[in-house]
């Protein structure tokens, strides 16, 4: 067995040795490293403050533009290179295995890039990393598939690739488990580069084909985004909870009656849209019969719900953001099961499912109910995450992180009629933790659905398409 310190030594060697001709191997690789830094530079964005464990020359810490940038090597001829490249980033010469990290420091990311297989002990970097991590931080992994090693090996020998010393090879259940040991919490997964050669339009051909399900596990390069282990909330959190409605004058009442007490403190937002049916004027009913409760009246000028939600949200002033859809089909006394799964901690976007309770007659029919198992499908392929119900209306999430989302919507555009994408993708793009409670989905007992089967199912496929165009075939 080889002793760790000797094995650490040699690998600071080899890449000694090797640095004078990283960037003769970088420009002889360069499709492979373009696609490996596309991809980080969307799962980890701008403006961030990012730690890179094995940095090597920098490049790759310098161009995901960090607002603050640090990186550690095992090799000092790599680190002074980086600090002739990069000088308004940090660099440090240290052993990701035994670095002691700055006092006070924190970071948004962690990225350990192509270098897990180098560490002689993955868990142990893994406590190092929880020092300089806040409950926020998430940490980026990038590792090749371990079906690729004959490839690879032959690639080596060739004279086509890198020569890389002897390293570990992880796969992704190797990784899970030791996130597990090492007190992380597993976000999203996801495999890419199907073909990592450049041949024109083969090679985009081939790479997007690389993204479907079945396919996509025979990819060179495993994505891994992972976050600290859930932290519960110390203080009881506000709750904003807004109710889009449109024609609901029969359910307005009971969704102030029936909800329950929960959070620090609660509002209720009633976003109008264009009702005709006396329900604006129930809604002011309403506020005058309970002035002790936080009742607020907004009136849409745009159309849909997702425009009633945007308004709803930037209006609300709790810590946490809550949609309920006025025709209760999903109950109002359901929500301290949103409010738990939040404060706890165990998710950041908290979904609702519909589809594992048995539904009363009716609730939803047997057409939509395949509707929504199909493009809950296609979402889980797309998030790297799985969710069982993308349709289901409740939905909650932190008021910060949907600043955030907020922010960056310009990343997929105001596409989004209905609002549940726009979260949902933007909660994804965010590295969020998506969690789905269960709900027992009932039938409307007022007014009349607003769901146009098959009409709303072609913008849902035109959604899907246009989501897999962002998110998985070219990113950035």
């Amino acid at each position: 067995m080889t002793d760790p310190t000797a094995r650490t030594a040699a690998i600071r060697a080899h890449f000694e040795a090797l640095a004078p001709d990283i960037e003769h191997w970088k420009a002889r690789n360069r499709y492979y490293h373009d696609q490996q830094l596309a991809r980080l530079r969307y799962l980890i964005g701008e403006d961030q403050r990012v730690l890179e464990i094995g940095c090597g020359s920098g490049d790759v810490l310098a161009a995901l533009a960090p607002r603050e940038g640090y990186g550690i090597d095992l090799s000092p001829t790599l680190i002074a290179q980086a600090q002739a490249r990069h000088p308004g980033l940090h660099f440090e010469v240290a052993d990701a295995d035994s670095w002691t990290p700055p006092a006070g420091a924190s970071f948004d990311y962690i990225l350990l890039s192509d270098v897990l297989g180098y560490l002689d002990d993955i868990q142990r970097c893994l406590k190092t990393l929880q020092q300089v991590a806040t409950p926020h931080t998430r940490i980026v992994f990038s590792f090749y598939n371990f079906l690729w090693q004959p490839v690879l090996a032959a690639a080596e020998a060739a004279g086509r690739k890198m020569p890389t010393p002897e390293q570990s090879w992880i796969s992704l259940d190797d990784l899970k488990g030791l996130l597990d040991l090492g007190g992380f919490d597993l976000v999203k997964a996801e495999r890419r580069l199907l073909f990592p050669l450049d041949l024109p339009v083969l090679s985009t051909v081939l790479n997007e084909l690389g993204q479907l399900p079945v396919l996509n596990h025979a990819c060179l390069s495993h994505y891994v985004v992972a976050r600290p282990e859930a932290v519960a909330s110390t203080a009881a959190l506000s709750v904003s909870i807004v109710v889009p409605c449109r024609n609901e004058r029969g359910n307005i009442r009971e969704a102030v009656t029936r909800l329950p007490a929960f959070g620090a403190a609660q509002e209720i937002l009633f976003v109008d849209g264009h009702s005709n049916d006396g329900t604006v004027e129930e809604i002011e009913r309403v506020i005058a019969e309970f002035p002790h409760k936080q009742i607020k009246l907004l009136r849409q000028t745009g159309r849909g719900k997702g425009d009633a939600v945007r308004l709803g949200f930037a209006a609300a002033t709790g810590d946490v953001l809550m949609i309920l859809d006025s025709d209760l089909t999903v109950p109002p006394e359901d929500l301290p099961k949103f409010y738990d799964a939040i404060a706890s901690g165990k998710g950041e976007f908290i979904n609702g499912c519909r589809l594992i309770y048995p539904m009363q007659d009716q609730a939803m029919r047997a057409l939509n109910q395949l509707g929504n198992k199909f493009f809950a499908l296609c979402f889980s392929w797309l998030l790297g995450q799985t969710i069982k119900d993308t349709l289901c209306g409740t939905k909650v999430l932190r008021r910060l992180d949907y600043e955030k989302i907020a922010a960056n919507r310009h990343f997929f555009g105001d596409f989004d009629p209905f609002g549940d994408f726009d979260l949902l993708l933007g909660a994804s793009k965010l590295n969020l933790k998506l969690v789905e409670v269960p709900v027992r989905y009932r039938s409307r007992t007022y007014g009349e659905t607003k769901i146009h089967r098959f009409r709303h199912g072609f913008i849902l496929l035109k959604m899907v398409i246009y989501a897999w165009r962002r998110i998985k075939a070219r990113p950035g």
